[in-house]
């Protein structure tokens, strides 16, 4: 699938005595501003905007290039648990990884991102791309709020949930999603969870 500033390309290489035509299958539209700038200007993207400036990547989303921000919204970072938000805001590392896990390596328009194609983020991990129905789904999951926001260096596609990669988990957190959870329970429960925490 070949897209144009994410207009789907529809008919190709209709030649002209003077040149060329390609058919696509709406208007493009002027893009001006970096994926910073569009993280700076959006009111839904507020907390993002926060831990981008925390953790030093505003360079990188103004810089040349070509990349996809999934962009987490206020209510991405609402859902999770206070404790486990303030944790990683608090902890450069894991912040910059959670970061980087949303972040991918070149731009995807939504129209060219197909089921079954795994994308590599700047973290190294990878995310598993499908569908339910017409909606597009992350890691078997429909979260896409709104796509396909254009940008001089990429593009940015709204996530209402946050990807939260293995490495800014603690080894409570990561304990309680695997095949180990009632070992967890027993940790609990002799007093041992902080050091899980």
């Amino acid at each position: 699938i070949v897209t144009v500033n994410c207009a789907r390309l529809l008919k190709a290489d209709h030649h002209a005595t003077n040149g060329v035509v390609h058919v696509i299958d709406k208007v493009i539209a002027t893009t001006t501003n970096t994926i910073q700038q569009i993280i700076e200007t959006e009111d839904s993207l507020e907390t993002l905007r926060a831990a981008v400036a925390a953790s030093d990547l505003n360079s990188l989303l103004e810089s040349e290039g070509q990349y996809t921000l999934l962009a987490p919204t206020n209510e991405a970072f609402e859902k999770i648990p206070r404790e486990t938000l303030n944790r990683i805001l608090g902890d450069p590392e894991a912040l910059r990884d959670l970061l980087n896990h949303h972040i991918l390596k070149s731009a995807m328009c939504a129209e060219a991102i197909i089921t079954g194609l795994t994308m590599e983020t700047l973290e190294g991990t990878t995310l598993d791309v499908g569908c339910s129905g017409e909606e597009l789904t992350l890691n078997g999951k429909p979260i896409i709020a709104n796509k396909d926001i254009l940008a001089t260096n990429g593009v940015v596609h709204f996530v209402n949930e946050l990807l939260i990669p293995d490495s800014a988990k603690t080894l409570f957190e990561l304990a309680q999603e695997s095949e180990v959870s009632k070992s967890t329970d027993l940790f609990r429960q002799a007093g041992l969870s902080s050091h899980l925490t």
